[in-house]
């Protein structure tokens, strides 16, 4: 049954359709040459077919921040694994939890080790080798850490490239160094760095000494990155001001935002907020800030993101269905449309004519997709 997308034709049958303005319909996707072709009404397309009887037929989840790939390339602390294994095992687990675009938060640090510019250049090679290989579809969110400040030129070549990708103002490293963070994030820091702490304090303070340079990078690196299109994103705004900043550059994107209000600053200008799944899967945020389900809630959330666990986005939409706080074709979009869209993707998203055949088929109740379809191919299944 499955094997039908090995043909140049295939319909799915039977579904629940989520399509853009009309709520979950049923309906028949058929499907050629990676694309959704057309539309039919329930029962109408011919061709060998997929059945989704009683199942949901939902767009791909698109994950615009997710550094869980991380946790392969360093499961434990200073215990790094083969990169090419790393981000294959990281593929297999956005197919089966029906991510098919992912958007890896890959950071740009001063920090050697796991976050720093050699690696990330590593992992973004490892990313392009073995792009064939891939179930889904992968691409980078640059976290540039605004003390980075010798990372530059390189950062900026990487806005040149075919798959464009998104870019994230992060400064972990001013609140550090007031003393804001505390000693188990330095702890962990440091084992992620690979360095002990006292050697990690005084790469820290090194880096704090230009902090004066700061602010000018931070405007050229956005004058860039709006000469070539490349979306921008702040990362952590503390302040409807820190906000105010980053949106004036270019950056209309408000990456979890700190507190209330900030939140409130980021809605009221328009901008598109993103927050992350498991803060909604867990009730709460993991490190104190604002809480996602009742921002959801206030209406003042567009996407949110795996962060730091891929099956959250999934869960975190059912939670929000359950609980009677968005129904699951109201709360979908935050992790396709609007996903797609604050990354201008404009080719999926939604399940339109024309669009990227980038499917979930997912059983109306319960957390483990059907089927997941990436350009066309079953990428994953479950029976």
């Amino acid at each position: 049954m499955y094997d039908a997308l090995l043909h140049d034709d295939v319909v799915i049958r039977g579904g629940l359709c989520l399509l853009a303005g009309e709520g979950l319909v049923p309906a028949d996707v058929v499907c050629a040459g990676g694309k959704i072709a057309a539309l039919r009404a329930e029962g109408a397309a011919a061709g060998p077919g997929i059945d989704a009887r009683g199942c949901l037929v939902l767009p791909g989840i698109v994950d615009i921040h997710g550094d869980a790939f991380e946790r392969q390339i360093m499961p434990r602390a200073k215990t790094a694994f083969p990169l090419d294994v790393a981000m294959l095992e990281t593929d297999r687990q956005l197919a089966a939890n029906g991510i098919t675009t992912a958007y890896h938060g890959i950071t740009v640090s001063w920090e050697p080790g796991l976050r720093s510019l050699g690696e990330a250049l590593r992992i973004i090679g490892v990313l392009d080798r073995l792009e064939g290989d891939f179930l889904v579809d992968h691409r980078i969110h640059i976290r540039w850490e605004t003390f980075a400040l010798d990372a530059l030129a390189e950062v900026e070549a990487l806005f040149a490239r075919r798959k464009k990708p998104l870019l994230a103002f992060n400064d972990h490293t001013g609140p550090t160094l007031a003393g804001a963070r505390a000693d188990n994030k330095v702890g962990s820091s440091a084992e992620r760095a690979m360095v002990d702490v006292p050697s990690y304090l005084k790469l820290l303070n090194k880096a704090g000494e230009r902090a004066a340079e700061v602010p000018a990078a931070i405007e050229a690196l956005a004058r860039s990155a709006r000469a070539k299109g490349v979306p921008m994103l702040s990362h952590d705004d503390v302040s409807p001001d820190m906000r105010a900043h980053f949106r004036g550059l270019g950056a209309r994107v408000a990456e979890f935002p700190m507190n209330r209000d900030t939140l409130a600053a980021a809605a009221g200008a328009g901008d598109v907020i993103v927050l992350g799944a498991p803060n909604v899967v867990r009730g709460g945020s993991h490190n104190g800030a604002i809480g996602a389900e009742e921002a959801i809630r206030d209406g003042k959330c567009s996407v949110l993101a795996s962060d730091y666990y891929y099956p959250a986005q999934l869960a975190a939409v059912r939670a929000l269905d359950a609980k009677g706080v968005l129904a699951l074709d109201r709360g979908w979009p935050m992790i396709s449309s609007a996903a797609a869209e604050a990354a201008d993707l404009a080719d999926r998203g939604v399940i339109a004519e024309g669009q990227r055949a980038d499917l979930v088929i997912l059983p109306e109740r319960g957390l483990r997709p059907m089927a997941t379809i990436s350009g066309g191919r079953i990428v994953f299944r479950s029976h």
